[in-house]
């Protein structure tokens, strides 16, 4: 049965982890955590005289750099004369040339947001009226490309390490004190840490290229580790290290001294052996139960409080209370998932001497019930404080998000109530086992601990009816002759290894056992798509500042549109581009159509009025009359044959040549316009 469980669990597994790679490299880039709420000069705006700086206000305090505000000229030139400062709260400034020629000047920033987020992005603004810019800004962000998603993917493995280093050991202590001397489960605690160190020594090499140039040559940049060294989260990311160092002395000691058994004798001045004080002994082994407890709940804190310090929970609304909170969230959740994990390794890999016990499994359901509560009244404030309002769920990123993980957990605690049934039978099982092992001891075991047949030479008990080739009679040594020390050993081995091999096979054969396992298996699976999941919700801007920023964004167009524009614009437009599958109607909506800021949706359907996806998808906004353009935008892709963009910039009113670029094939493209009055 063994055998035909192991290749099943690690398919599973396989599938499993491929799924959170696949979560965590279709997420996209991570969204910024501090949005911009308003500029002066505004977005789009036109301005009759040059200004003498440009200022941005953002929705949380930002990090700048000699970089993080430049301002180009319609060549691409640089017209800002110094670093960018903080203004006022939060709100930055640089200033520009004096003397400014009239054109469209281009905005660019990237900083990092107090939640240790980068944010990137541009806008343009006029002086005098619009022309052409040849100022070009790369549309990839720092965190969008390899260092991104190595830093993304660190992030993980550091979540995954604590969760395991942490959930493992408390397993070990407060559910099944001899796990601690089972070596897959001190492995599995190992891993963790070495995991969790890792990734943190990785996320310190990459912080600097990821919050700076998104370069892979400069994650070796030295004077770029110094940098991040000075900054909050790099003084999180040391101070994780160093926890990491004591939690290794813990790890040490809960797998050395508390590991070893109490000696069953000890010398008393050199002189006779005296048998040692029970008391004394067990005495001993509370306290250092105790001190290992409290140790390590401090240093599990510590940790914890590293990610707590330095994210979400340190800015925005209550951030004194909301950072233990997320401690607390962070424990209850390595306390049940990584309990999960240790007993998972201790169901398939514990040795048949020395197998998970039931009370075990019965006092890691009631940890794993705390957990759950904690996480639920923890988890409730956080989504309100991150969220705000109900609409966020459905309206933004996050909101989703969080959906899909309340979802996940939903699903984990039904399995995991029904890990609790098993457990259940599995406890009710062990007193009839144990009355039926203890009468097969007394009616058939013989002095050397072997079972007595029938005359036919069956094993009257039933425990011996296996005919492997592992469980082949071992012949007795001939008491007539003398007895040999080497032969006599390897018999004893065969016994072991006989006794070993059956003791495992009537573990496993216990339908009680082998349903607790499966379940826990599938909660296993489910815990680790669950924390790709909310690796990829602590990358993505909170609800609550992304609505806030939309809100800000919209008053900021509606200030800068032209009192009469109004309305939102469609066109309709046939394309063929010869190819394959080449023929169909691309849609173009822009709303609300008129000077600054419009939201734009790209539709594709086939001649038939069915949505279908293509390669690309490409738009150019052009006013030939002033001689502006061709602006481009490059939607997102958002569903089958449906593109988006926010933040298209129409600078001044007219009639604009919108030319789509529609491409079916690698060699298939064709190129289709129509014109619109816009503003």
């Amino acid at each position: 049965m063994t055998q035909t469980i192991a290749p099943r669990v690690r398919t599973l597994v396989l599938l499993l982890l491929a799924a959170a790679c696949a979560l965590l490299t279709g997420a996209g880039p991570a969204s910024a955590h501090a949005a911009v709420t308003g500029s002066d000069p505004g977005q789009g705006a036109v301005v009759q005289e040059a200004p003498a700086r440009i200022s941005l206000t953002f929705s949380e305090q930002v990090a700048l750099s000699d970089d993080s505000l430049r301002v180009l000229d319609p060549d691409g030139k640089r017209v800002d004369t110094a670093e960018p400062s903080n203004v006022s709260g939060t709100t930055y400034a640089v200033p520009l040339k004096p003397g400014l020629p009239d054109g469209t000047y281009t905005v660019a920033y990237q900083v990092v947001s107090a939640d240790s987020h980068p944010v990137a992005g541009a806008y343009t603004f006029s002086i005098g009226a619009p022309s052409k810019t040849s100022a070009t800004v790369s549309p990839q962000a720092t965190d969008d490309g390899i260092v991104g998603w190595l830093y993304g993917f660190g992030r993980y493995v550091s979540y995954a390490g604590f969760i395991v280093m942490v959930g493992g050991a408390a397993f070990v202590l407060a559910c099944w004190r001899r796990g601690s001397g089972v070596r897959p489960v001190q492995r599995f605690v190992v891993s963790g840490w070495l995991a969790l160190t890792a990734a943190t020594l990785a996320l310190l090499l990459l912080r600097g290229s990821y919050t700076g140039s998104g370069q892979v040559a400069d994650i070796v940049d030295l004077s770029l580790l110094g940098q991040v060294l000075e900054t909050k989260t790099g003084a999180a990311l040391v101070s994780r290290l160093l926890l990491l160092a004591a939690a290794a002395l813990f790890i040490s000691v809960l797998f050395g001294a508390y590991a070893r058994p109490s000696p069953t004798t000890t010398l008393n001045d050199g002189a006779a052996g005296r048998q040692p004080d029970s008391s004394e002994d067990a005495q001993e082994k509370r306290d250092l139960t105790f001190g290992l407890a409290v140790g390590g709940v401090v240093v599990a804190a510590g940790l914890a409080a590293s990610w707590a310090m330095s994210e979400h929970a340190s800015v925005g609304l209550q951030a004194s209370l909301s950072m233990p909170v997320d401690v607390i969230h962070l424990l209850a959740v390595a306390a049940w998932l990584g309990g999960l994990g240790a007993l998972l390794v201790a169901l398939y890999r514990a040795p048949a001497d020395a197998p998970v016990d039931a009370s075990a499994v019965r006092r890691f359901s009631r940890v794993a019930f705390g957990s759950v509560l904690a996480l639920i009244a923890t988890g409730t404030y956080q989504s309100w404080r991150q969220l705000g309002s109900w609409s966020a769920f459905t309206d933004t990123r996050y909101g989703q998000l969080l959906l899909a993980k309340i979802a996940l957990v939903v699903v984990l605690a039904g399995v995991a109530w029904i890990s609790r049934r098993w457990t259940g039978r599995l406890v009710e099982a062990v007193p009839a086992s144990a009355e039926r092992e203890m009468a097969r001891v007394g009616a058939g075991a013989d002095a050397s601990g072997g079972t007595v047949a029938d005359a036919s030479g069956n094993d009257p008990t039933g425990t011996n009816t296996d005919h492997d080739a592992d469980e082949q009679p071992v012949p007795e040594p001939d008491d007539t002759e003398p007895a040999d020390a080497e032969r006599a050993a390897q018999l004893a081995r065969q016994r072991a290894a006989r006794d070993t091999a059956r003791q495992k096979r009537l573990r496993d054969a216990d339908p009680n056992r082998f349903g607790l396992r499966r379940s826990v298996l599938a909660e296993a699976g489910i815990a680790v798509v669950l924390l790709a999941v909310t690796t990829v919700l602590t990358q993505t801007e909170p609800g609550r500042t992304e609505q806030e920023a939309k809100a800000a964004a919209s008053s900021s167009a509606s200030a800068s549109a032209d009192a009469g524009a109004s309305g939102a614009l469609t066109l309709n437009m046939p394309f063929d581009t010869g190819g394959e599958d080449g023929k169909g109607v691309v849609t173009v909506d822009v709303d609300p159509a008129r000077v600054g800021d419009n939201e734009m949706h790209v539709y594709v359907e086939r001649p038939n009025g069915r949505a279908f996806d293509i390669p690309e998808v490409k738009v150019d906004f052009t006013l030939k009359a002033k001689d502006i353009g061709p602006l481009p935008v490059v939607p997102d892709h958002i569903a089958t044959g449906h593109w988006s963009a926010n933040g298209v910039q129409i600078p001044m009113a007219g009639d604009w040549q919108v030319d789509v670029t529609v491409r079916t094939s690698d060699i298939d493209e064709v190129t289709v316009s129509k014109n619109a009055q816009i503003g």
